[in-house]
């Protein structure tokens, strides 16, 4: 197998700081995968035999609860390391990831993490960096699901999407991959119906614009202001 470019990876964040020869060694053991729109990358219940890092594309993170429900957990954007079961102590993927329009990702077996982190120390402290960052978004996650009302967890949750992967376009900012009215539900914790009545009165007051699988926030200091009050 031809040894990956460093320059697919130097740029990112979880790599920053490392030398040119830190970087070949943490990709010795790496190879690329292209995963088609609609493909899963892993799924929820299955043996955490790989860790990631997203090149390219985006892909949405469903949990199904004991009772059934479909909640959607994040978006993963390029450059975050995904699927980091195995360094968090779990043998299983805790959730399903799909790739949400074509994406290609760096693969590293689960087996190579304990020989990677003792030659790379810097990659243990990124991965230790994303599981605080993702325990804190779910913290923040629970308090606006335990204590706001569902328009402002949909502005929340609107706000979190255009940081992450928002692109400036004529009429705003754009969530820069395919999301629908029952993705945000999922992520809320509320209906479709729910939803659908809070985005068309958003459209109707010029806060946001939809379209088939599109949502551009046209007013994001509206919209902030609508999450933040109280």
């Amino acid at each position: 197998m031809a040894a990956l470019d460093r320059s697919l990876v130097s740029s990112m964040p979880i790599f920053a700081g490392l030398g040119p020869q830190q970087i070949d060694e943490a990709l010795a053991d790496a190879r690329s995968v292209r995963f088609p729109k609609g493909s899963p990358v892993f799924e929820q219940g299955h043996e955490a035999t790989s860790f990631f890092v997203l090149l390219h594309g985006h892909l949405q993170v469903v949990k199904l609860t004991p009772a059934g429900q479909q909640v959607v957990v994040r978006y993963v954007t390029p450059g975050e390391m995904f699927g980091i079961a195995v360094q968090m102590g779990r043998p299983t993927y805790p959730a399903t990831a799909t790739a949400v329009v074509d994406s290609l990702a760096l693969v590293w077996p689960s087996s190579a993490w304990p020989d990677l982190v003792s030659r790379v120390p810097a990659l243990a402290a990124s991965a230790l960096q994303t599981v605080g960052s993702r325990l804190n978004e779910a913290h923040q996650r629970v308090v606006e699901m335990s204590t706001e009302e569902v328009e402002r967890r949909v502005a929340h949750a609107l706000l979190r999407l255009v940081k992450q992967a928002g692109r400036k376009v004529e009429t705003g900012i754009q969530i820069d991959f395919p999301i629908t009215r029952q993705d945000v539900a999922e992520m809320t914790g509320t209906t479709l119906h729910t939803v659908s009545r809070i985005l068309s009165a958003w459209e109707d007051q010029g806060l946001v614009e939809g379209g088939r699988q599109k949502i551009v926030v046209k007013d994001p200091h509206r919209l902030f202001a609508l999450a933040e009050r109280g």
